[in-house]
């Protein structure tokens, strides 16, 4: 498996995020796998090299962005990983009324403002000329495209489950704390909902006041925090097929780990954790989704917004009192009609996988009302 690779020890995604967090990270890992060594030497090197960077951001722009207000109804995309929410983000992105997070901002988090100049030129073109689509499937890179929130979280703070892929031995644990927000004193819950808000403050200064429509996955395992500091908050919960969700996600895993990781598992431990990661995550929405006020909430299905995108936008539009669909209308095809040659990611369907899909996710068929597959052979 791809797992298994040659480590890459000069890239990490946290190779740019903050000193400080990586250190906690490191302190807390519970041991380093000596073939990763150089890896976590390579970005104790980089994030303590670009920390005049973040000190210069908070100098230059402390002020503006504590006193900066996010708009008080953000549009939060929700889903569990490899559902659609990257299309159904970068479409409602190409509405010009909304603002997003971009895949800079993700990166550099701390220095994103003083950085978005030359900084971020060199950095576009080392990134354009080492991968020039995302590593976990065929769409192109490029730094001022929307991106997951997530990703900027995780290069502030030890909380956040994408540093379950750095220390995958205790992704488990981190993924009841960072995204089910289970154990958290009020004290480090208040500490990571400042976190984010501060992420959504600088897209706003990015984005010129407007309206933030943000994709994170992991959200949608503490809705209910999140309508703590927006009470007003829109959300879209897109779903697909469990089967083509579990085949995407165990790829997405295989492909990310060996460019991140710090410590080996094998490759059983990965489908297990896929499995119980989504019940945990999309169990957890369920139980919050009645918080959401009336208004606020839409359900759609990947494979309907796929085969008839406008429609589906437009539903959304009016599912949530979004003003502008008639204006971005346009805008919307264009993005659609640019994309219409991308090729998806395609993989086998076992009959293993489809046992353990049935035996472990039934209460999404039954809630989702898609199909079950018998295995045969």
């Amino acid at each position: 498996m791809a797992m298994a690779e040659r480590p890459r020890n000069t890239e990490h995604p946290l190779a740019l995020g903050s000193f400080r967090c990586w250190l906690a990270l490191l302190a807390r890992s519970g041991g380093i796998d000596r073939a990763y060594l150089p890896r976590a030497l390579f970005v104790t090197t980089t994030t303590l090299l670009t920390s005049p960077l973040r000190l210069w951001e908070q100098l230059r722009h402390g002020r503006q962005v504590r006193r900066t207000r996010v708009h008080p109804s953000p549009i939060f995309i929700i889903g569990h990983w490899r559902s659609g929410t990257t299309y159904l983000h970068n479409l409602l992105c190409q509405d010009a009324s909304l603002g997003f997070v971009s895949t800079f901002q993700t990166m550099a988090p701390g220095f994103c403002l003083v950085g978005n100049g030359p900084i971020k030129r060199r950095l576009a073109k080392l990134a354009r000329a080492r991968y020039p689509t995302r590593l976990i499937d065929n769409i192109p890179l490029d730094l001022d495209a929307p991106q997951e929130d997530e990703f900027a979280i995780a290069n502030m703070m030890p909380l956040s489950f994408l540093h379950g892929f750095t220390l995958p031995r205790q992704a488990e644990a981190n993924f009841a704390r960072s995204v089910l927000f289970e154990g958290l004193s009020e004290r480090t819950l208040a500490r990571r909902l400042r976190a984010h808000t501060a992420v959504l403050k600088k897209a706003t200064i990015r984005s010129g006041g407007r309206r933030l429509v943000l994709k994170n996955c992991a959200s949608s395992g503490h809705v209910k925090a999140l309508l703590r500091i927006f009470p007003d908050a829109r959300f879209i919960h897109i779903h697909r097929n469990p089967y083509h969700v579990f085949l995407s996600t165990v790829h997405m895993y295989e492909t990310v780990l060996p460019r991140s990781q710090l410590q080996t598992i094998g490759a059983d431990r990965v489908e297990a954790r896929v499995l119980r990661f989504y019940e945990k995550l999309l169990r957890a929405y369920l139980n919050d989704r009645s918080a959401i006020p009336p208004g606020q909430h839409v359900e759609i299905r990947f494979e309907e917004l796929e085969r008839s995108p406008l429609e589906q936008l437009k539903r959304v539009y009016d599912a949530l009192g979004l003003p502008g669909f008639a204006e971005a209308k346009g805008s919307f095809q264009a993005h659609i009609d640019a994309v219409a040659d991308y090729t998806k990611n395609t993989y086998q369907l076992s009959a293993h996988a489809i046992e353990a899909v049935n035996r472990h996710w039934a209460f999404a068929f039954e809630q989702w009302g898609y199909d079950r597959l018998e295995p045969t052979g």
